[in-house]
């Protein structure tokens, strides 16, 4: 049973468990009148309930949609060790938070306590999505999620039809899967529509399997976009208010044409269910993808070599940029495609491809869309001059199995003593044998080692730690404290607010703009 990868994002796929509780706790209160008796409220005009220009219906897009929209059950292996049982073997549900149920049940379990169980053997578990069709002959859309480490599919159609499915592929960074059945019956496949045409505010309508509840459409807006929920490297969500829950997952969200623009995936939700925030992944994102695992079984993604990060205020500022934008490369693979097109550390990528770089997050969604072999002009900011280089664009391979430097664990062990100074609330010492040993640095990074930070200090709140490394300072290499110093006061000399330091952590480097107006030390 699948559960969401962050605390407050949830996955819109559940167990059919929750389903009554759900409906129990969410049962009609029937008004009293005067007497006591009970009595519906009274309705008020279906007018005065829209707002003005709203659709009278969603009847006829639901009508022509319902049969393209699909439901999805999965069977896995069965877990280790069981779950807990009450007395007679049978698994305790489980229900929403808060409801009054979940008391319940706590104390009745609080009472079993202590009492001989009968541990069932372990039974597989079952996952419940949504899906669409996207081709009549067969082809299935959902969440990866909804499929991962299924040992059964199974798609049930609109008219109770239950077909078994094959799993053509997955794509884990954008969470989408495709599966494929053989139906002797025709098959009505769902069009794509254009989600970037989609503007915030216009109408939209999901069809899924909330709590197994098959066949439920519900309507909203468009909320927002490029929402990044911090899911993956290609973030790039709608948001809408349309009643998504868990379940929904891998269903279509249509525009009102009938047409998809966008794949329910995930939900922010601190109770589980629906609080009008959800979260569908672009047609834009998705119709690429998908087509690529439809007729290949996987994705082929552009690559360009380098590690970036962000361009905040204070990073401009330090850079002399007018204002925060691009994507600052903290790293560059020299036999990548950057490196070998010229791209240097400190550089600040402004356009890939003709299209502008805003945000560092639009920078990976750019280059994995972009024709692997193709020569493409990039443009970059270096020591506050334009500059525009060729890259020809590589492929991302599969993610590399990393080699763990051993380290030692626990405090750093005690060493002879060292020459320290104080910079900017910072303990720097030079790097020494003893130091590299005792904070499991990288024999390849060179630079001054923090050995302490200052409490309440700038450091501290801009999450410098003792262990890191400062490797440079505005874009100049720093191999003692004084020459952090010096950089210091070239800063301040040129009237800067702040210092852009290059660090390394683990072996992975950042840029930490640092205020020197309290220089201390």
């Amino acid at each position: 049973m699948e559960t969401g990868s962050a605390s407050r994002f949830a996955a819109s796929a559940a167990p059919a468990g929750l389903v009554a509780a759900f409906l129990l706790v969410s049962a009609p209160v029937l008004a009293q009148d005067a007497g006591g008796a009970g009595t519906a409220p009274a309705t008020p005009p279906l007018a005065s309930l829209l707002p003005p220009n709203a659709p009278p219906t969603f009847a006829d897009l639901a009508e022509k949609q319902l049969d393209a929209v699909v439901f999805i059950s999965t069977t896995q292996a069965a877990p280790q060790g069981g779950p807990q049982a009450g007395p007679r073997g049978r698994e305790m549900p489980d229900f929403p938070p808060g409801s009054p149920f979940e008391e319940f049940f706590r104390e009745f379990r609080d009472r079993q306590r202590g009492q001989p169980q009968q541990q069932p053997a372990p039974r597989p578990t079952a996952a419940l999505g949504s899906g669409f069709i996207i081709d009549p002959a067969g082809f299935v859309v959902t969440n990866s999620h909804v499929v991962s480490e299924a040992a059964e599919i199974s798609v049930t159609m609109h008219d109770g039809t239950k077909l078994p499915a094959k799993l053509v592929g997955v794509d884990g960074p954008t969470d989408l899967a495709v599966l494929k059945v053989d139906s002797r019956k025709p098959l009505v496949a769902a069009p794509w529509g254009d989600s970037e045409a989609l503007r915030v505010g216009d109408w939209v309508v999901a069809i899924g399997n909330p709590f197994g509840l098959g066949g439920s459409v519900t309507a909203g807006i468009l909320s927002a976009r490029q929402r990044d929920i911090q899911q993956g490297p290609y973030d790039d969500y709608l948001q809408t208010d349309a009643s998504i829950n868990r379940g929904n997952s891998g269903g279509p969200l249509y525009n009102l044409n009938g047409e998809v623009i966008g794949i329910n995936t995930a939900i922010y939700s601190p109770t589980g269910g629906s609080v009008g925030i959800g979260f569908a992944i672009p047609s834009s994102v998705a119709r690429p993808v998908i087509e690529q695992l439809r007729d290949h079984g996987q994705v082929r993604r552009g690559w360009l070599g380098v590690q970036v990060q962000g361009v905040t205020p204070d990073i401009a500022e330090s850079l002399g940029m007018p204002e925060p934008a691009g994507a600052l490369v903290t790293s560059v693979s020299p036999d990548g495609p950057a490196g070998k097109g010229g791209v240097r550390q400190g550089d600040v990528i402004t356009r890939f491809n003709g299209e502008a770089i805003a945000q560092m997050r639009a920078l990976p969604r750019i280059v994995a869309a972009t024709r692997i072999g193709s020569t493409v002009p990039l443009e970059l900011l270096r020591d506050g001059k334009a500059e525009t280089l060729t890259i020809t664009v590589g492929e991302l391979e599969p993610p590399q199995e990393q080699v763990a430097l051993s380290g030692s664990s626990g405090a750093p062990r005690p060493e002879t003593a060292v020459d320290t100074r104080t910079v900017l609330g910072l303990t720097l010492s030079p790097l020494t044998p003893g130091l590299r040993d005792s904070f499991a640095i990288n024999p390849d990074v060179e630079g001054v080692v923090v050995t302490e930070v200052g409490d309440s200090s700038a450091a501290s709140e801009r999450g410098i730690e003792a262990g890191d490394v400062i490797v440079e300072a505005g874009q100049e290499p720093v191999k003692t404290p004084e020459d952090l110093n010096r950089l210091v006061d070239d800063a301040r000399s040129q009237g800067r607010k702040t210092v852009l330091m290059l660090l390394s952590r683990d072996g992975d480097l950042r840029y930490v703009p640092m205020p020197i107006e309290d220089r201390r030390g």
